[in-house]
């Protein structure tokens, strides 16, 4: 019979589990790891979570700069840029110690998409000038690419470009910005002709106006409209097949590490539901005594376990130089796993609490807010499964 104190010590150890068997990679991931989690709890932990709540303020601009002088924001950015120049297994340990504790900073969407984005670029004015700012804390940008709900080819593009002066004159709607709240300029997205483009556009720029709207778990998605701006020459990012692929690798990056936020997420949950079980007591024995919820926990345990796995395989296996479609395969893969695990975990830990689980004051709903909110962005459990199969069969070709 499953031991729910032996099953609890096992989930609690801070050795990063999803990277735990990295040969020759081990030492320095564990240290890693237990340097967020440090960070994570001397920044404030839930509490300061339930502070930011409600307000204009996604996240504490103090502790964003904290987390450049750690180096985290460089971690894939290039050494010759002012970065660490990591990989994929470095973000995904942070994000994932980050995320157990609800860390509201917009890590994946500045560290993994936006900077992604422009390292794949073919302009390298912006990157000389803005990856080191990035990677120190002093600039914030986001990708500005989603147009319509519920599409997310970022090919589809209504937003213009027209060639004018010198520069272009942009006019279009973005929705659905990630960390868009604190941002100091938009990687964006727009078309002349049939050419794709991408664009640095700061946030003072004359022609922008920026709209916030409030997510689930307290955060703050952005709506950018665009109105006939102009921009330098020199600001455009890239056009054509190279913004095409560096729009791909961008998504597929940040996928990969909203995976890894997923599984931050669930493990949390889990060590919190496994610790109730131990305490609270019904008939005159805990609940973790009673055989039905000692196979539920162990239920839950193995989607987590799993999880950690196709995140491992994934975080390891895909690089800037990996081949497109074995990217999207594995990225696809691993959303669509943790997404239904971690809405999984999170759901039924809501029904181990019981009447409490509901309550505003218990921080398990919190984590089920956040595992609602990165479950869908950049496409749910369903769109990848479908994406997925689509790959599979136009290889197969």
């Amino acid at each position: 019979m499953p031991d729910p104190n032996r099953l609890a010590q096992t989930t609690t150890t801070r050795v990063p589990r999803i990277f735990a068997n990295a040969s020759g990679a081990a030492e320095h991931l564990t240290k890693l790891a237990d340097s967020v989690d440090e960070f994570a709890h001397r920044s404030g932990g839930i509490a300061r979570i339930r502070g930011l709540r409600g307000t204009q303020h996604e996240h504490d601009a103090a502790i964003w700069k904290q987390m450049a002088d750690l180096g985290w924001l460089g971690i894939l950015i290039p050494a010759h840029y002012g970065g660490l120049g990591l990989g994929l297994s470095e973000m995904a340990i942070v994000a994932e110690g980050l995320s157990r504790m609800l860390a509201p900073e917009p890590y994946n969407a500045v560290v993994a998409l936006a900077t992604t984005v422009i390292l794949e670029s073919d302009n390298e004015v912006i990157k000389s000038e803005q990856l080191p700012h990035i990677a120190s804390g002093d600039i914030l940008p986001v990708l500005a690419w989603q147009e319509e709900a519920g599409n997310l080819d970022s090919a589809v593009v209504a937003s213009t470009a027209v060639a004018v002066d010198n520069g272009y004159r942009i006019s279009g709607c973005k929705k659905y910005i990630a960390g868009a709240a604190q941002a100091d300029a938009f990687l964006v997205s727009a078309r002349d002709g049939s050419d794709l483009m991408l664009f640095w556009i700061p946030r003072e720029c004359k022609g922008v106006l920026l709209q916030s709207e409030t997510l689930a778990d307290g955060r703050l998605f952005g709506t950018l409209t665009v109105q006939d701006a102009w921009i330098p020459a020199p600001q455009r990012i890239a056009h054509g097949a190279t913004a095409v692929a560096a729009l791909a690798t961008g998504l597929d990056f940040a996928t990969v590490v909203a995976s890894a936020e997923l599984c931050g997420v669930m493990d949390r949950v889990l060590e919190i539901t496994l610790d109730y079980m131990k305490t609270r007591v019904q008939f005159g024995k805990p609940i973790g005594s009673f055989q039905a919820l000692q196979h539920r926990a162990v239920d839950l345990y193995m989607h987590s376990q799993f999880s950690n796995a196709v995140l491992e395989e994934a975080a390891q296996t895909i690089s800037p130089n990996t081949d497109a479609t074995a990217r999207a395969l594995l990225a696809s893969r691993v959303k669509a796993r943790c997404s239904d695990a971690a809405l999984r975990i999170a759901r039924e830990s809501i029904q181990i609490h019981g009447a409490m689980g509901f309550t505003d004051e218990c921080d398990i709903g919190l984590y089920m807010k956040r595992a609602l909110v990165l479950a869908a962005w950049l496409g749910n459990a369903t769109h990848h499964r479908r994406r997925y199969a689509q790959l599979t069969i136009a290889a197969a070709a």
